[in-house]
């Protein structure tokens, strides 16, 4: 029955456990001297139960007192899983965390019901259908429940058979190959390649338009995509039903729209070929060459439109090139993300693009190459965002995704001969997110002790001067018979790295090096012959020159662009006098979007001044990992060692050269820190009065693996040698972290 309306004087809430009072009067639309009636009860009834904490909301009227009556929603105390074993379970805490179930938060069953449905997502998005799970619901005291959903998994649904319907011009066999889902292969259980994923078949089918319409096929079409699942939900049937239409040929491209009275210089970036066919890549390129070329002028937001004006009675495509340039704008502020140990100095000092500046496409994308450079991320990105409001201003957002640069290796062993060994080794390339990278190596074995200490700042001084400081102390005895000969080394270095350009630096430095050779059993002739010439002890004072350039799109794994170094070294004072020389080049090729080839050469030469000989210790070494793979590391021999039959002591010119052919591990998607390489390599080692002749190489091929793993760089390679001399030792399998190329 309707109560006559009446002035509230009085409100008072009961059933409060742990809500505020003020949360309630402060969502009622009533208040103390409004007048009630029965639609504004019924109003604020709505509004409480809006708040999502309450399982009954009641309004009452005592005199002119407004009663209001409600039952709070329990809260969850915990929430358990039983049973996952594919999820890590702060994965499934998180995820229903987001859906709004989690500890201390008011629960009701459609949350519950809400939550189940969302573990089960999580499962179906790991091919898992046959999963099912079981909600259990404990009310404890203090109005609270626990929450425990018990998984059972079951088995992972596999792809069994994929299919394409509709393909004339190329066969089924060539357009699965395009794909990373796959019906299973020998590496499946590290790729799951047979694994249902809908983002991954929509990668694919991009793939496969991308195929079709690149090879002049504009009208392609996908129809329809079937995913079948059988009735044990672990068998899936994937079938893509499509439309080839008829090839067509590019009959000429032309230009219009505001090409800021460039249209020479625009028609020298057009990558599409008339008379070629169709290649939606080419168009794609030519696109983005000419926003990139806006971008150069500030023009950050230009648009580009190519439009195709198609004749089907011959064939053939007119491609017209539709581009404004829209507004010019300049560059409000740069955001960095993604940076959780890496400071933001350490990013923005490689930048070229200033904030409050024009925007320049190409100082940006220098800026997005120095960084990646850095080798301090797995991948680096820039967006530029318009400012709400002011056209002609834009932000800078560039994302970061930080990997490991450090590695750290502890050891210990004990040996009748050698005794109680200790080995330490830390390095880290941005130590404390500074940029500055900082390396020690301690050996305490009874044989060789080693205490090394380098660290390098890049930024020494604001224009980016760098600074290398190298210590160090070592002690070889290479027989375990303490009567045997040892080596002694100690020593320290300073460098400075000036840049010069955007790509090129200069070093500079000084060093002082004293090598002892301590007289012992098995001591070889070579350094008898080094100790009758120089003495027992010989110092030396070795200043150093170097160049330079770098140009590769990234220090870590790169797919374009060129590496070049020289370096000199020039005793000039102290027991040893000699000069020695290295120039390497390095330069990468893409031949694929995944796909690199690298090339790698180098040319090392030492020769000795004022009338000595060339010091031993400063011979250059070949053969393993980073020289020529397949042979044990520095065992490569001179022509003279052959002769003699003698093992290596090095030479004093080394010659070296690397092909490689890099590719992501199938299966492995976009992570380009994990690849495949093959490889050809081809090595000499020259004594100091022998001339570098070519048929002297040794070379090898093989594969590997290359990974930028949690503790550095990690090479595995199997070489098979191709060109060897009489006994060459052979390691066919050899392994090393921190090696690049």
């Amino acid at each position: 029955m309707a109560l006559t309306p009446f002035v509230i004087k009085d409100i008072r809430v009961e059933g409060l456990q742990r809500v505020e009072a003020g949360t309630v009067f402060a969502s009622l639309p009533l208040r103390v001297g409004d007048t009630y009636s029965d639609d504004m009860a019924a109003v604020s009834i709505k509004a409480l139960f809006g708040l999502g904490l309450f399982n009954d909301v009641r309004i009452g009227v005592d005199g002119a007192i407004l009663m209001v009556t409600v039952a709070e929603r329990p809260i969850v105390g915990s929430v358990t899983f039983t049973g996952t074993k594919e999820f890590d379970k702060d994965v499934l805490v998180k995820a229903l965390k987001d859906i709004g179930l989690s500890d201390g938060r008011p629960f009701d069953k459609a949350l519950a019901d809400k939550a189940e449905q969302e573990l089960k997502r999580q499962y179906i998005n790991r091919s898992m259908y046959a999963a099912e799970i079981v909600t259990t619901v404990t009310p404890i005291e203090g109005n609270r429940v626990n929450l425990s959903f018990a998984v059972s998994e079951g088995d992972t649904a596999k792809i069994r058979s994929i299919k394409i319907v509709g393909n004339q011009a190329f066969p089924e066999s060539t357009l699965l190959g395009l794909f990373d889902s796959d019906t299973g292969g020998w590496l499946s259980w590290y790729t799951k390649s047979d694994r249902y994923a809908r983002p991954k078949l929509n990668t694919d089918i991009e793939a496969l338009r991308s195929y079709y319409m690149s090879r002049g096929y504009l009208e392609f079409s996908v129809d329809s995509t079937q995913v079948t699942i059988a009735p044990n939900k672990q068998d899936i049937g994937v079938t893509i039903n499509i439309t080839e239409g008829e090839p067509f040929v590019v009959s000429k491209v032309s230009l219009i729209g505001n090409y800021l009275e460039k249209e020479s210089q625009f028609q020298a970036l057009v990558a599409i070929r008339p008379g070629e066919p169709y290649n939606v890549n080419e168009v794609t390129q030519t696109s983005k060459a000419f926003s990139d070329f806006y971008a150069n002028f500030g023009y950050a937001f230009a648009q580009v439109e190519a439009q195709t004006n198609i004749d089907r009675t011959t064939n053939r495509v007119e491609i017209v090139l539709k581009a404004d340039p829209s507004r010019r704008v300049y560059v409000r502020r740069i955001n960095i993300a993604g940076n959780d140990t890496t400071r933001d100095e350490v990013v923005r000092r490689e930048f070229r693009q200033m904030e409050s500046a024009w925007y320049d496409g190409e100082k940006i994308r220098a800026s997005r190459n120095r960084v990646d450079r850095l080798g301090y991320f797995k991948e680096v990105s820039m967006d530029t965002v318009e400012v709400p409001g002011f056209p002609d201003q834009a932000d800078l957002v560039v994302t970061v995704v930080e990997k490991p640069t450090g590695s750290l290796s502890l050891g210990a062993g004990y040996s009748s001969a050698d005794g109680l060994g200790l080995n330490f080794g830390f390095k880290q390339d941005n130590a404390f997110g500074s940029g500055t990278s900082m390396g020690i190596e301690v050996n305490t074995s009874k044989l060789n002790t080693t205490y090394v200490f380098s660290t390098t700042d890049p930024y020494f001084t604001r224009d980016g001067v760098s600074r290398s400081v190298d210590l160090y102390y070592r002690t070889t005895r290479p027989y375990a018979d303490v009567n045997s000969y040892a080596l002694k080394n100690i020593g320290a270095s300073l460098r400075f790295g000036v840049p010069f350009s955007e790509t090129d630096t200069v070093y500079f430095g000084a060093g002082y090096d004293v090598t002892t050779i301590e007289p012992g059993n098995l001591l070889p002739q070579a350094y008898e012959e080094f100790a009758n010439n120089f003495g027992y002890t010989a110092a030396a004072v070795p200043l150093t020159v170097g160049w330079g350039r770098d140009t590769r799109d990234s220090g870590v794994v790169p797919s374009t662009g060129r590496l070049v170094k020289a370096n000199a070294e020039w005793s000039v004072a102290g027991d040893l006098t000699y000069l020695r020389a290295t120039t390497q080049a390095q330069q990468f090729f893409p031949l694929t979007k995944r796909v690199t080839l690298a090339f790698n050469g180098e040319l090392s030469m030492g020769m000795a001044t004022n009338g000595q000989t060339y010091p031993l210790f400063k011979n250059y070494y070949s053969g393993g990992i980073g020289s020529v793979r397949g042979f044990e590391p520095g065992s490569l021999t001179t022509g003279a060692q052959r002769a003699q039959g003698a093992v290596s002591t090095g030479g004093t010119k080394k010659l070296t050269f690397n092909t490689e052919i890099l590719s992501p591990l199938p299966g492995g998607g976009s992570d380009r820190t994990l690849r495949i390489y093959a490889f050809l390599d081809a090595g000499g080692l020259y004594g100091a009065d022998e001339g570098i002749a070519l048929g002297d190489l040794r070379s090898s091929m093989g594969v590997g693996i290359s990974w930028i793993s949690p503790v550095g760089p990690l090479r595995l390679a199997y070489a098979k040698p191709l060109t060897q001399f009489e006994n060459d030792k052979i390691q066919s399998l050899q392994f090393t972290i921190g090696t690049t190329f």
